[in-house]
């Protein structure tokens, strides 16, 4: 998905106005019963499937969507859920059969109109759904999401209802792995609720996952109940969740050890050396598709000049990666050598070491290319993140001071921090950054091209600092029109080493899931998102 972190628009109505204000289900401390309490941050945007691409928005939808295919939560694999069948004889036009017996948990039938309108919705530019670009493959988004003027149709010549049960999709060309990104929240189906009284849907949003929402404060709490109608075979194994905002990580680890918080998904940096002895086996540390950069603001002429590349190569190879990760995440992160994941595997699309010499740490190298380069813009760089979660500042810091030293100047490189989560988004989705900028990328669904072209690809949806490259794009669109998976992962990686020669974004490090939890808590277990798999946990 998701920007550990993802993309933006400006802000609009930025939060949830749900009428309930009171804490349904799991009342004060650590909860009671078998509603367990989890730490969490305001979602961006309202919960609408389409417009949230970051994380804490994308962990409800989880929990009260499901969709055509699900990933499996321990291997990531894409299974099917709603999806009876698809099938494709050419891996461009699809034929989608909808299991019967689904509902909403208002009662109404899930159909594949349900799924047909909603795709409408999330692609049409009248709507501004972030996630839009995810629609893009389907024959006739040119004319209901042009890049410029008014679109000229109102729903995907690429979607046909057949009957209840089936819909075909026609793409605009093959990609032939199009039915594993059906996992994805963007494809979730939708009620006619959300259609015929949008603004009572937002205030409550009506999902066919395992929990509804009950109430949602802004800044305080959201909780979810167990949906005891729920068709799925992944049924609720807890009364619910409730979903607790904290602003620093360090205060959720606090209230956890206090027996405030039955569970943590995020343990803070200054947390990590004592981990284990405060939690012993209910700590958990486990690989995760997730990858922390540095972005960089191609929108501002002083770093997309020619030879600022050579710029940006110089800062990645005076960040001593291994350190950091070392010191500061007690080695609960990887220094990346490539712009994916390891979680992949190798015939999945990883390539250890395609970055090369440009993500060593080389303080003599880096010096003079950034000076070759043209210096830095300013004379300093300022680096942008948020500081209300993820222990970013003591990261930050550790990156400028490696960078200092490398560059033998004290004030090179400094932090930016930016107070929420929410607002530095929304800064980013309004360009308005000058220099490099954290972030983080959570994977959508598990293949090579998700860590690829929704980031780096012309106008794609997480492309936040606006890079362009033609070959890139070109690569890309050929990669996705192969039919042979190992062919079509090579020329990924082809894609991969032109995001590497211009530095696109800086690689940093593969990022572990972590997460600690109370002793009223068993299985426990986080997804190869990173997420925790609310449904499976048990209470008491």
């Amino acid at each position: 998905m998701r920007p550990s972190a993802r993309p933006r628009l400006a802000a609009g109505v930025l939060a949830l106005a749900f009428t309930a204000t009171g804490c349904a289900g799991g009342g004060s401390g650590a909860g009671s019963g078998g509603v367990l309490s989890s730490s969490w941050g305001d979602p961006q945007n309202p919960l609408e499937p389409a417009n949230t691409n970051e994380v804490q928005g994308g962990k409800v939808l989880d929990m009260i969507f499901r969709g055509l295919k699900k990933y499996d939560p321990r291997t990531g694999a894409a299974t099917d859920m709603l999806a009876r069948s698809i099938e494709t004889s050419d891996s461009q036009h699809f034929t989608v059969k909808v299991k019967d017996g689904w509902t909403f948990s208002n009662g109404e039938k899930v159909t594949a109109r349900s799924f047909v309108d909603a795709w409408n919705y999330g692609a049409s530019l009248r709507n501004n759904q972030k996630n839009a670009y995810f629609f893009g493959y389907i024959e006739g988004y040119d004319k209901v999401h042009p890049e410029s003027g008014k679109q000229s149709a109102g729903a995907l010549s690429g979607l046909k209802v057949v009957d209840d049960h089936t819909f075909t999709v026609t793409l605009a060309q093959k990609f032939s792995s199009f039915p594993n990104t059906l996992g994805y929240a963007a494809f979730a189906p939708l009620p006619r609720a959300f259609f015929t009284d949008h603004a009572a849907w937002l205030k409550a949003p009506v999902g066919n996952g395992p929990y509804t929402i009950e109430a949602y404060t802004k800044g305080s709490q959201m909780n979810l109940k167990k949906w005891d109608a729920y068709p799925g075979p992944d049924k609720a194994q807890n009364d619910g969740v409730d979903l607790k905002v904290y602003t620093d990580s360090n205060t959720a680890y606090t209230d956890l050890m206090a027996g405030n918080l039955d569970l943590v998904d995020d343990i803070p940096a200054p947390q990590l050396r004592n981990v284990r002895t405060d939690l012993g086996d209910r700590y958990i540390n486990t690989p995760a598709g997730i990858i922390q950069t540095l972005a960089f603001p191609f929108y501002d002429a002083r770093w997309n000049t020619p030879g600022a590349e050579k710029v940006r190569t110089g800062l990645s190879m005076a960040i001593n990666r291994k350190q950091i990760t070392d010191t500061i995440f007690q080695r609960t992160r990887v220094p990346a050598t490539d712009w994916t994941s390891p979680v992949l595997g190798k015939e999945g699309g990883f390539k250890e070491g395609l970055c090369g010499h440009a993500c060593e740490y080389d303080p003599a190298e880096a010096k003079r290319l950034v000076k070759e380069g043209g210096g830095i813009p300013g004379g300093q760089v300022k680096i942008t993140y948020n500081a209300d979660a993820g222990s970013h500042k003591e990261w930050i810091d550790a990156v400028c001071n490696s960078v200092n030293r490398a560059l033998g100047k004290d004030d090179a490189c400094v932090g930016n921090p930016v107070g929420t989560f929410a607002d530095f988004r929304n800064q980013i989705g309004q360009h308005k950054m000058s220099g490099p900028f954290r972030t983080g990328w959570q994977m959508d669904y598990p293949l090579i091209q998700n860590f690829l072209q929704p980031l780096y690809y012309t106008d794609a949806s997480s492309n936040d600092g606006k890079w362009d490259n033609a070959e890139f794009d070109q690569l890309v669109d050929r990669a996705n029109a192969e039919t042979d998976t190992a062919k079509s992962v090579a020329t990924f990686q082809q894609a991969e080493e032109v995001v590497r020669d211009h530095m696109a974004a800086i690689p940093l490090w593969y990022q572990n899931g972590s997460a600690g939890y109370s002793e009223r808590l068993s299985g426990v277990e986080l997804n190869p998102f990173s997420v925790p798999v609310y449904n499976e946990i048990k209470v008491g």
